[in-house]
């Protein structure tokens, strides 16, 4: 099981934790919502629960909680800028679909 980051997106999450001045690294997990069911959800890491797991991707903690690794499992996370937008892409090998806004996806 794995989770990675591209050099732009680990890059990036690496800016946020200094400006931030704290945490351990980057959660990702998903929740029940949206058009499609499943949404991805991102937070910084201060401190690390009992049942995570925890990748280490070009230098960057990754943790995930049991329920939302088997979705994850094989995620790709880039960062990319278009236009006046920027955001974080996932390349889940375990989605089936996407909602047309992009905002779920379905397994």
């Amino acid at each position: 099981m794995a989770i990675e980051l591209t050099q732009v997106a680990a890059e990036r999450v690496q800016d946020f934790l200094d400006n931030r001045g704290k945490g351990i690294g980057l959660r990702l997990g998903v929740k029940t919502t949206g058009c499609s069911g499943l949404a991805y959800v991102i937070e910084f890491v201060d401190e690390l629960q009992t049942d995570d797991s925890v990748f280490e991707s070009r230098g960057i903690k990754v943790v995930v909680d049991p329920k939302s690794l088997v979705f994850l499992d094989g995620t790709e996370v880039d960062f990319a800028r278009e236009g006046l937008n920027e955001g974080f892409q996932f390349k889940n090998p375990n989605a089936k679909d996407e909602c047309g806004c992009g905002e779920s996806f379905t397994i």
